[in-house]
């Protein structure tokens, strides 16, 4: 379950109290029916459900599933830091967004000028999609890559609070 800001305006302007306490809800279990979340909030199960869907078509909330990739057989993660032409950022950042190992995306400032996280099988995974998928993108000049040894936290639960 992860939670989006909504482009335009002040942040958050349009998300009310209630809204923001279905969200909490929703993050601790997505599968929570809205019945128990409307029991819990003291509203009908109709409103629940409204302001959810509200939620959902105007890109605020999403309700995933969210794995642990290494538990699904995938060796190898890594948060890889990208310096590009400046004239390519944009065109490199969306080659990177549509790599399926390539599940995180952001274009910062700062050292490097964009940071991805990649899932792969193993070392040799990413040793190709390094060597044979990124680095031959037109525009990228050089890449660092932080290996994961272990996942000691990864949270959804924000925006709420």
């Amino acid at each position: 379950m992860t939670t989006q800001k909504r482009s335009g305006g002040r942040p958050g302007e349009d998300v009310s109290d209630l809204d923001k306490r279905i969200i909490e809800h929703l993050q601790q279990d997505g599968r929570r029916p809205f019945t128990q979340i409307a029991a819990d909030l003291g509203v009908s199960e109709a409103a629940v459900r409204a302001r959810t869907n509200r939620l959902i078509e105007r890109g605020i909330l999403q309700v995933v599933g969210v794995t642990d990739p290494l538990k699904l057989g995938f060796q190898q993660m890594a948060m890889i830091g990208i310096r590009c032409e400046a004239d390519r950022l944009m065109a490199v950042a969306e080659k990177c967004a549509e790599m399926p190992e390539v599940d995180y995306v952001v274009i910062t400032a700062g050292t490097y000028d964009i940071l991805i996280e990649t899932v792969c099988e193993d070392n040799e995974g990413l040793l190709r999609f390094l060597a044979e998928r990124l680095r031959t993108i037109d525009g990228v000049r050089d890449t660092e890559t932080f290996v994961y040894l272990r996942m000691v936290k990864q949270s959804y639960q924000w925006g709420t609070r």
